[in-house]
């Protein structure tokens, strides 16, 4: 129940219904009357999208050629042996599968882009998959004067849409396969998240496929211009999380500041063009003392520059790569309407090399988990569309389909401290591990991001300066103890203070909820008094449980780290 009690609309539950099919070819969804008017008789019929049949497959059960392929995601650690995997191309579709399944009592998962890091859509209880690959259309809805973007559709489709139709964009993640569906119920962010904020903080409105008490599923649509249960719903799909409450067949974005009706003026519009640096420091140069002062001085940038406004247009990455790789990289964009934009990112990268005895050097062409960009010694000047593309295609964890894999996470509110920075550099350079895939990548947050009220959204890290991913890639199963462990003590080592966990404190913010980490849930690896819910949503977990408990009552929808019921 929400906390003002009130019950959903009717008009608003069935509203998913009447908005699936009324799309043009230039993709802006056409009124009901103009749908349903008929053409002159002397007009020969006209076949367009949408008045062509919807995708339509028998489910794929085991013995299809495809099966294989639609259990398993891009980490090859988790797969699935369901009896069914349905391929949906609309909400109605959704719906019917859902209530077949919640008949039968049978347990379902959803694919939309295939990036889980755990086993929440593949594992071995799942009995069937929705995969959401299908439905992946990105137009301008102009009945919600918002664009819709459907859960399959890859966030390289969205941008190019978005850019290409209507010179708009959302500020979501990087990679270019990553699928909107569980991106955006996570609070994805990405390279503009300093300017514009995380992609949640554009949403408008959740179409969602739900399950109630009874075992009936239907379609509710739910925007932040709701009230009562309804509005709850919204939020829980700002950066709740997917897999909890429901299978989202469409998500809505339109600013919170946007007026009128021109689809141009109702999301940010992308810089024309950006800077782009990429520079490293080879591991056979580096002393601790500089690899110290590397670390304190790109934490210390972003201590001073986290605030709303400052130098939002500036977003970069330090990838600690394992010594096996051969360099250090730091990758940095900058957007090209920043005032004096070639001086700001000069300035930044002076801050972040000073006191350093070692000047950086050219990337090696694969060194880095960013890709072959070794031409970015010195900054170049593209457009916002390339250096989209270019980014979003190089990053070879994202490219390489036979890769395991396993990650954590951290915000900081506060840098590193002397004694974590050792703990890195020593297990940076261990000899258990010859993985030039291992890493720590600190990454820019704050600006934009810290405008949000932290309860205004379902993600509540909305006071951190940057953000730490910790993961490892292989491809043979005999290397996973090894890179496993690994994994786990660096990350129980830098936070070994409290409980090996970036429990929320004064120095961090807790963890990020797209990049899962099922070890949050163990005592063997979580030491600390803060359970998982907490360190992904803080305070905001409570209320999510009641959207939840309103919802989903029977728990129907759950994995690992669902929301739980209270």
């Amino acid at each position: 129940m929400s906390r003002n009690g009130k019950q959903p609309s009717r008009r608003s539950v069935l509203a998913a219904t009447g908005a699936v099919a009324g799309v043009s070819a230039l993709g802006v969804a056409r009124p009901a009357s103009a749908a349903a008017a008929p053409s002159p008789a002397s007009a020969a019929p006209k076949v367009t999208p949408q008045d062509a049949p919807p995708f339509v497959t028998p489910a794929v059960r085991p013995g299809d050629a495809r099966y294989a392929d639609l259990t398993v995601g891009l980490n090859q650690r988790w797969t699935a042996a369901p009896n069914r995997i349905h391929l949906v191309s609309t909400t109605e579709q959704v719906v019917s599968v859902v209530a077949e399944a919640a008949a039968a009592k049978r347990r379902v998962s959803v694919r939309s882009g295939g990036h889980c890091y755990e086993d929440f859509a593949y594992n071995s209880a799942v009995e069937v998959i929705v995969d959401m690959s299908e439905m992946n259309r990105v137009y301008f809805d102009a009945d919600k004067n918002a664009f819709a973007v459907e859960p399959g559709a890859t966030l390289g489709k969205v941008y190019d849409r978005l850019y290409r139709g209507w010179g708009v964009t959302v500020p979501g993640g990087m990679c270019y396969s990553v699928g909107a569906g569980g991106h955006v119920a996570g609070g994805g962010w990405g390279l503009l998240a300093r300017r514009d904020g995380l992609i949640v903080d554009h949403l408008y409105a959740v179409e969602v496929v739900t399950v109630d008490a009874s075992g009936t599923a239907k379609a509710v649509v739910a925007t932040r211009d709701d009230t009562g249960p309804l509005r709850d719903l919204w939020w829980a799909h700002t950066g709740g999380g997917g897999g909890s409450f429901g299978i989202v067949t469409r998500y809505w974005f339109r600013s919170r500041t946007a007026t009128g009706t021109d689809p141009s003026g109702l999301l940010p519009k992308p810089p024309a063009e950006v800077l782009v640096s990429l520079i490293s420091w080879p591991w056979a140069k580096m002393t601790q003392a500089d690899f110290t002062t590397l670390v304190r001085n790109f934490c210390a940038w972003h201590e001073a520059h986290g605030a709303p406004g400052d130098t939002g247009g500036l977003l970069s990455l330090l990838t600690l790569n394992h010594i096996s790789n051969g360099e250090i990289a730091l990758l940095t964009q900058l957007t090209g309407d920043t005032p004096n934009a070639d001086a700001v990112l000069k300035n930044f990268l002076d801050q972040i090399t000073r006191g350093m005895s070692i000047p950086p050097e050219t990337p090696s062409e694969n060194g880095s988990a960013d890709g072959p960009l070794a031409n970015f010694l010195v900054p170049r000047r593209w457009s916002w569309l390339k250096a989209t593309h270019y980014l979003g295609t190089s990053n070879q964890v994202m490219t390489n389909p036979v890769l395991r894999g396993d990650e954590k996470s951290a915000y900081h509110r506060r840098g590193y401290t002397d004694r974590q920075i050792a703990a890195l550099w020593q297990h940076l350079r261990s000899n258990d591990l010859d993985n030039p895939m291992a890493q720590v990548v600190v990454s820019s947050y704050g600006g934009q991001v810290n405008a949000v009220g932290t309860a205004d959204t379902a993600q509540a890290h909305r006071d951190s300066v940057f953000k730490v991913l910790y993961q490892t890639n292989w491809t043979e199963a005999g290397k996973d103890q090894v890179n496993l462990a690994w994994l786990r003590s660096v990350y129980q080592d830098v936070y070994a203070e409290t409980g090996g966990v970036p429990v929320p404190n004064a120095q961090t913010s807790g963890c990020f909820v797209n990049y899962c980490d099922i070890d949050l849930n163990d005592p063997q690896y979580n030491g600390s008094s803060v359970p998982w819910h907490d360190l992904y949503w803080g305070g905001n977990y409570r209320h999510l449980q009641q959207v939840k408990a309103y919802w989903d009552p029977t728990d129907f929808f759950r994995h690992g780290q669902s929301i739980r019921l209270p």
